[in-house]
């Protein structure tokens, strides 16, 4: 439904490093880079821009499609890893629905930053 998002940071190499190290185990890399900005994506296809460019904005949420559990799990350890904070383990969200399987955490600028695989569905 939404072809791309992006948002500025208010330290562009922190949020880049942050990126590139949490995407990356579900297949997400910096696809260009212009300036104080870049594009992630996967598949040829940018998706996420961020740069900094202005003033961030408030926190926000935004969550990235894992292809199965273990890319959640890995982007977990990766986030926690490159800084984040933990704000979910991986697991299961039956609350959402039976087959949420997904893992948050808080990144650069207090965003709060999922990857979820939506099994059986």
């Amino acid at each position: 439904m939404i072809d791309h998002v992006g948002f500025n940071f208010s330290d562009f190499a922190e949020a880049k490093a942050f990126f590139g190290a949490a995407l990356a185990p579900l297949g997400i890399t910096v696809m260009m880079e212009d300036g104080p900005s870049a594009m992630l994506g996967r598949d040829g296809k940018p998706h996420f821009w961020f740069g900094a460019y202005g003033p961030p904005p408030g926190p926000i949420h935004l969550a990235f499609v894992a292809k199965d559990r273990a890319q959640v799990d890995a982007f977990h350890a990766a986030a926690l890893a490159a800084g984040a904070k933990d704000n979910g383990a991986p697991g299961l969200r039956p609350d959402y629905h039976p087959g949420y399987y997904a893992a948050f955490v808080i990144g650069p600028d207090g965003h709060n930053i999922e990857a979820v695989v939506h099994e059986g569905g």
